[in-house]
Formats: structure tokens, C-alpha cells, sequence
């Protein structure tokens, strides 16, 4: 049994393992910008679908900032090539922010093909994690959940 500061039963054992699970389970923040507001969108649907992911888009790359900043998202996928900031300025600046400087980010590109890819359909350098587009959803979501347990 759990007790609130004035002594008053909070909560039991069992609801405490029910909390642990609903922690566990917690849907994770994922932040997608593309200029293109179809791929947003697929993106959005395919992730949320999974139960996995609360999603929030963004297509004009100048207001990704302030909207990582009111999101605070778990991770970003960030398109490469858009109009204004392009995905590299876009990455900067979340790394010049305190709060935002250790947020995940994948990179997801037409640069290059899945026939360039590894057998995971990920290039990895450095710190960049890159995805090609057309995004394979179950590629996504199995790089989106190493990047978030650090296995990238």
C-alpha cells in the first residue's frame, strides 16, 4: 500500500504493477516534417495505427522549432530536402537547443534508394540515421524503437 503525504491509502500493490504497465505502454511522441503534406499524413496514419505513436506533423520546416518545443517529442523524422531550412539547418538548430540537443532524429530521404540501404533499410554515420523514401513502415517503426532503446 501507498500513502499520499497526509497518510490517506493512494493506491495498492496490484494497481502499482498497473501503473508500471501503463508507463510502459505510453504511447511515444513522434514528430514528422516533410514539406509534403501527403507524406505527413501517410506517415501519421501508418504510425498512429500501429497503437505505438502519438504523431504531429509539420510541413513548413521554419516552424519545426517551436513545434518541437510545445510537442516535446520522443523523437524526429525530418525530410531532407525542403523548401526554406532544409532537414541538415532544420538539425541544427534542434542541436542548439538546451532542451531539444539529445532529441532522436532520423532523416528520411529520396537521396537515396533502398537499393542503397543495408538489409535493415538504414544508413547509419556518424550520428545520422537515414531512411529512404518511399519509408517501408515496418522499417520505420523497427528503427524508430532501436533509436528509442539506443540500439542506434
Amino acid at each position: 500500500m501507498f500513502l499520499d503525504a497526509s497518510g490517506r491509502e493512494m493506491f495498492t500493490y496490484d494497481q502499482t504493477m498497473d501503473l508500471e504497465v501503463a508507463v510502459e505502454n505510453k504511447k511515444r511522441r513522434v514528430l514528422v516534417v516533410d514539406d509534403e503534406q501527403g507524406i505527413t499524413d501517410a506517415l501519421r496514419l501508418n504510425l498512429e495505427g500501429s497503437g505505438k505513436f502519438e504523431v504531429r506533423t509539420e510541413t513548413d520546416s521554419r516552424n519545426v522549432l517551436q513545434v518541437a518545443r510545445e510537442f516535446k517529442p520522443d523523437i524526429m523524422l525530418l525530410d531532407v530536402v525542403m523548401p526554406g531550412l532544409d532537414g541538415g539547418d532544420v538539425k541544427s538548430q534542434i542541436r542548439s537547443d538546451p532542451d531539444l540537443k539529445d532529441l532522436p532524429i532520423i532523416m528520411v530521404t529520396a537521396l537515396v534508394s533502398n537499393q542503397e540501404m543495408s538489409e535493415e533499410g538504414i544508413i547509419q554515420s556518424g550520428d545520422d540515421v537515414m531512411l529512404a523514401k518511399p519509408v517501408k513502415v515496418d522499417k520505420l517503426i523497427a528503427c524508430i524503437d532501436q533509436m528509442l532503446s539506443g540500439g542506434l
